[in-house]
């Protein structure tokens, strides 16, 4: 991405759509009513082949105090002093208002680098807001239709010449990603448990919960400033927000979800939207904090979204907010730690942390939890030590034989990391009875150190085939690539 660009000006003037159309998505949400957007959210922009970071912003209003619509200005205003290029947002059908000229004023007063637009402007309707225009001093206008994407070769015209003067720069800053694994490594049995991502690719965080957790103020504490709009009105995250950062050395990229409520408390159209934007971010995520209220922890709620979370295969970290008013600490800890255990068994040995996103207490903790969880996600066991151990534990116990047939399991190979995925190959497959899974992931979580992680384990039958004799799987690689063809998630 070579600049990032605002996107600023009032409410409704079509700066959600604007984002949309850019980003080639419907990520941000976009309503007739005026204030959806709350809160900045960023997502990688295309236009022509233009790249870039795009800013969606809370809309300006002629507001200073301390009530929702100033903070959300305070906060538009940080954008910004975030961002390369201001694309100030005027509505060409409305005209320019008096609020329209005191933006206008306060963008000149920051000496930001502006682009002006009137969206909107499509036909005859939109003259004269373009010709009103001009009067604000900030070059000539662009006329744009957001909605229906014209103007959109007017405004590469426009920033295409600045592209040049940020592209060095991000070029020094982009991280490796995407880096691949030779044959010879992928092959190799060496005692190497643990794939570490490149300190230079940020940590993918989700923090999920229910409304007025406090997520939004656990990340801005993290951060070191306010970024993220908070308040004690529940549900002002609408959008999940995405905000990169370095927290305590470590290169992060952090989600901050929507509240997730139960469906039947789900009535607005935007609020539907924001769950559905909540569980995207889960979906990019690699590490999803679940966020509980020390208050009111393992609610019906809290147990749908931690299970959501480990069924779509991320490593989780549970973290116990509000902790600072809580008074008997060590009770309440114990109590915690056996509904933890009682409640979420899929779960098992995952991290429990005691956080206060208000004072900060707790935060080196979670950070420590998260790396933890992150490596563990990573961890891949070689195919020798997975057969050793499989061999005792079925010594140890042996399946069920189901109307008395005996089930063999032959040999164990791990096809997937991100999270932890095994193979085991077996006669009668489809008969292998839960309890003798749950035993088996139990084991492998105690044996190779694998605590709370989501793992998958497949059982597959092959008759009386065993791939071993046959020359062509002679290596793990190609054994896995054998196998992978009928993976599916369990």
């Amino acid at each position: 991405m070579s600049f990032t660009l605002a996107i600023v000006g009032r409410p409704n003037v079509g700066k959600s759509t604007l984002f949309n159309r850019l980003v080639g998505r419907k990520l941000a949400l976009v309503d007739d009513q005026p204030g959806v957007t709350r809160d900045l959210r960023e997502g990688d922009a295309k236009l022509f082949d233009l790249r870039f970071t795009v800013i969606d912003t809370a809309g300006l209003e002629d507001v200073t105090d301390d009530s929702l619509q100033g903070r959300m200005r305070r906060l538009t205003e940080r954008a910004v002093d975030m961002a390369d290029i201001c694309l100030f947002l005027v509505d060409g059908r409305v005209g320019i208002t008096a609020t329209d000229e005191v933006f206008a004023d306060i963008l000149r007063k920051k000496g930001a680098r502006v682009v002006l637009g009137v969206n909107k402007a499509e036909g005859r309707a939109g003259d004269g807001g373009a010709i009103e225009a001009w009067s604000l001093g900030l070059g000539e206008p662009i006329r744009l239709s957001a909605e229906h994407g014209e103007g959109m070769d007017d405004l590469y015209d426009a920033l295409r010449p600045l592209e040049g003067e940020f592209a060095e720069r991000e070029a020094e800053n982009a991280p490796e990603v995407d880096l691949d694994i030779s044959d010879e490594d992928a092959e190799s049995e060496a005692d190497v448990e643990s794939f570490r991502p490149t300190l230079q690719k940020p940590l993918q965080i989700a923090v999920i919960g229910r409304p007025n957790a406090g997520k939004s103020t656990l990340i801005n504490k993290i951060l070191g400033f306010d970024r993220l709009l908070t308040g004690p009105e529940a549900g002002i995250t609408r959008d999940a927000i995405s905000v990169r950062a370095d927290w305590l050395g470590t290169p992060i990229k952090i989600f901050d979800t929507a509240g997730m409520r139960k469906k039947a408390r789900i009535n607005e159209k935007l609020e539907k939207l924001s769950v559905s934007d909540g569980i995207r971010a889960v979906r990019f995520a690699e590490v999803v904090v679940v966020l509980l209220d020390a208050e009111i922890p393992f609610e019906v709620q809290d147990l749908r979204i931690a299970d959501f979370a480990e069924t779509e295969g991320r490593a989780v970290v549970v973290a116990v907010n509000k902790w600072d008013l809580e008074g008997e600490k060590q009770e309440k800890l114990a109590e915690l730690k056996e509904m933890f255990e009682r409640l979420l068994p899929q779960l098992r040995g995952a991290p429990l942390i005691t956080v206060s996103g208000k004072t900060g207490r707790g935060l080196d903790r979670l950070h420590d939890a998260i790396l933890k969880a992150h490596e563990v996600w990573n961890r891949r066991v070689p195919t020798a030590r997975l057969n050793t151990w499989l061999g005792a534990m079925v010594e140890s116990h042996p399946p069920p034989a189901p109307q008395g047939r005996r089930i063999k399991l032959r040999y164990m190979t791990q096809v997937k990391q991100r999270p932890p995925g095994f193979i085991v190959m077996c006669s009668h497959a489809d008969e292998m009875a839960d309890s003798y899974k749950r035993y088996l992931v139990n084991g492998l979580r105690q044996h190779f150190d694998l605590p709370g992680t989501p793992i998958r384990l497949t059982f597959r039958g092959q008759g009386d085939k065993n791939p071993f004799k046959n020359p062509k799987f002679h290596t793990p690689s190609r054994l896995r690539k054998h196998m992978d063809g009928g993976w599916s998630k369990d």
